[in-house]
């Protein structure tokens, strides 16, 4: 199955500072048909203004992985923790037992990221968070794990889900393959460029939700970048 969920059907949130479209079910957003997908439990495509941000909150049980697609986000947590993280990089926080954090925009430009929770694969364990740059052009052509549930497998930043998260840059006219495994939920979105993935059309923005599928092929109609989720 391979439903694709146009960006005008996603849940809106406009803060001013903020604005926020929904792909599952969140704050204000209910769509009880939207309510995850496996582990996945949130996608938020989120625009935040310069000078602004998310203002000290909890968390606990939750993966939380944070990809900022232009500009940057600065974090700071109850744990001591602080760093700035820029355009084509990730952030993960393990919230665990219980973590207190804010995310600001201290840039003069807007910065716009996806916000992907995952549920763990079980609750509790120390809060932890961590950071890495990751090249565009690393992941120019094939497919970059950029955080992971296998940690004997992946150089990414771990994360404590049966889960991984995936990035990929294609010039127009690239086609890349991916082996999925039928019982998994995949998710994927493609903050720039459209694609065509195994026949049907996806506009850049839309969520393209998969599953039953022993694999697909990626072909970019325009010079596109793809972040993509893998989960139990």
């Amino acid at each position: 199955m391979i439903e694709i969920r146009p960006f005008a059907s996603l849940g809106h949130a406009d803060h001013g500072w903020l604005d926020a479209r929904h792909h599952f079910s969140f704050s204000g957003y209910h769509d009880p048909a939207r309510m995850g997908w496996g582990a996945i439990r949130v996608w938020n495509d989120d625009t935040i203004a310069p000078r602004s941000g998310f203002p000290p909150h909890p968390h606990s049980n939750m993966e939380i992985i944070t990809f900022i697609r232009t500009g940057a986000i600065s974090h700071r947590d109850s744990l001591g923790n602080a760093g700035r993280t820029a355009a084509g990089d990730v952030q993960v926080m393990s919230a665990g037992t219980g973590i207190q954090h804010s995310e600001f925009n201290l840039e003069d430009e807007t910065t716009t990221l996806f916000q992907i929770w995952i549920q763990p694969d079980r609750t509790g364990g120390e809060p932890s968070w961590g950071q890495r740059a990751f090249p565009r052009g690393d992941r120019a052509g094939r497919w970059e794990v950029v955080a992971s549930g296998d940690r004997e497998r992946d150089s990414a930043l771990p994360i404590r889900a049966n889960a991984k998260v995936l990035a990929a840059t294609l010039g127009a006219g690239a086609v890349l393959d991916y082996a999925a495994d039928p019982a998994r939920h995949i998710y994927l979105v493609a903050p720039i460029g459209r694609l065509r993935i195994n026949g049907h059309e996806v506009a850049s923005r839309d969520g393209v939700a998969i599953s039953g599928e022993s694999g697909f092929s990626v072909e970019a109609l325009d010079d596109a970048e793809i972040v993509m989720v893998d989960a139990a």
